[in-house]
């Protein structure tokens, strides 16, 4: 039996990988249908957060005695970033959920539909990125040889959002109060971290800081496109998320995989 859990789990996730172009068009047509019959479209997104970041860019600006020049980038990519991780975290909650009725009349990987609503948030990413270009230009960043590390960086976002979205999905699908909580906790999470605020304004609380994950994620991708390296402490937490994270939740989807349709 046990074997059996084990070879179903990895046909599972292999299943989900080899159907790239599924969760793929299921991502795209989930942002067609939202922005259907609008002018813009997707890129609503973008003026919205475009707005929103320029407003609180000046605000907080004047507010905190900040360099607009250096506080609007850093702002910027904070926004964005926590966005796409945000996202996927609030999407994973209800990945299963929402996808009752494939699940229940075809028979598809599950891990189909995690990848579906990951590569959905990474598509809104890459249209708000256009924000950051503006900025980037407007005010002289160069991110140089240094933003090369974006690449990496956004791929273990990506390595961490597969465990995350499916383990918050089978919580999630069994304990339906659970998706208000996670939006709760979401919210304190923005305030506590370094987002609209710079992290050298809480310099001797360290801890806060060091221990937050969030942190660590947001300072992969956003310390290489300002030009500067990321902390090795930001790479070893993320590099042990990935390997701990997959191998745990792997471990309890191959637990709990056959009663995830009973659940719904």
């Amino acid at each position: 039996m046990p074997n059996s859990k084990q070879s179903l789990a990895i046909t599972e996730i292999v299943g989900g990988l080899l159907q790239w172009r599924l969760w793929t068009l299921l991502a795209w047509q989930d942002i067609v249908q939202r922005y259907r019959r609008s002018f813009l479209g997707p890129f609503w997104l973008t003026l919205s957060m475009g707005i929103m970041v320029g407003t609180l860019g000046f605000l907080y600006g004047q507010l905190f005695k900040l360099d607009i020049p250096d506080y609007l980038p850093f702002l910027t990519l904070g926004f964005l970033v926590w966005g796409l991780i945000s996202g996927i975290i609030a999407d994973g909650t209800y990945v299963f959920i929402s996808a009752e009725n494939f699940i229940k009349q075809i028979k598809i990987p599950y891990l189909t539909f995690v990848f579906r609503i990951i590569c959905r948030n990474f598509i809104i990413f890459g249209h708000n990125f256009v924000i950051y270009v503006g900025v980037a230009l407007l005010f002289d960043v160069r991110p140089g040889a240094w933003g090369l590390l974006a690449v990496p960086a956004l791929a273990l976002i990506t390595v961490n959002s597969v465990w995350v979205a499916l383990l918050l999905g089978l919580v999630c699908t069994r304990f339906r109060d659970v998706p208000q909580i996670v939006a709760s906790l979401l919210q304190v999470a923005f305030f506590l971290t370094p987002i609209i605020w710079k992290p050298e304004l809480l310099s001797g609380r360290v801890l806060l800081i060091a221990g937050n994950p969030f942190f660590h994620f947001l300072e992969l991708v956003r310390a290489p496109l300002l030009g500067q390296p990321p902390q090795a402490l930001s790479w070893l937490v993320a590099v042990v998320l990935a390997v701990v994270g997959n191998a745990g939740t792997y471990l309890f989807f191959q637990r709990y995989r056959n009663r995830l349709a009973y659940w719904l």
